[in-house]
C-alpha cells in the first residue's frame, strides 16, 4: 500500500462505520489515492494499546461515502444499517506494501495506529491486524 502523489505529512480523512449487516462489524476507511481504502473489522476498533483486531481488506469506496449513514436495502450488497462510529483526520507516518502506520485524530480513536498485513494462506487472503501502537 503506497501513499502516492501526496506529502506524507498531509492530513487526510478517515471514517469508521458501524455496519449492522448479517453480522455487526465496523468498516475502517482511510483516504488514499483519491478513494477510501477500506477494511471490515469484525469487533469494535481498539482504543487501548495492546488490543489487536482482525481487519479484512475490502473494495475501495468513493470519498463521498465518508458522510454516508442510513439503511442499505435488503437484496443489495451490505444490506443493513450503517452509522458513523468515528471520523476525523489522520496523518500517515509509514507506508509500505504490508505495513501502514498512521496517527488518528478522531472523536473516539486518537493516537498512532498500525495496519500490518498477515502472511496469506491463499492468494485471496486480505487479512490485516489493526491495533493502537504502544508508545
Amino acid at each position: 500500500m503506497k501513499v502516492k502523489g501526496e506529502k506524507r505529512s498531509a492530513s487526510r480523512i478517515f471514517v469508521i462505520h458501524k455496519h449492522e449487516a448479517r453480522h455487526l462489524h465496523y468498516d475502517l476507511r482511510l483516504e488514499m489515492d483519491g478513494v477510501l481504502k477500506s477494511w471490515a473489522v469484525p469487533k469494535e476498533p481498539p482504543s487501548d494499546e495492546g488490543v489487536k483486531r482482525l481487519a479484512i481488506q475490502v473494495e475501495d469506496h468513493d470519498k463521498g461515502y465518508k458522510d454516508f449513514e442510513g439503511i442499505i436495502p435488503e437484496g443489495n450488497y451490505g444490506a443493513g444499517r450503517v452509522q458513523i462510529w468515528d471520523k476525523g483526520n489522520y496523518i500517515p507516518i509509514k507506508s509500505e506494501k504490508n505495513e501502514f502506520i498512521f496517527d488518528l485524530k478522531g472523536k473516539r480513536l486518537k493516537g498512532v495506529y498500525c495496519l500490518i498485513k498477515l502472511k496469506p494462506k491463499t492468494a485471496q487472503d486480505k487479512n490485516w491486524l489493526f491495533f493502537k501502537k504502544k508508545i
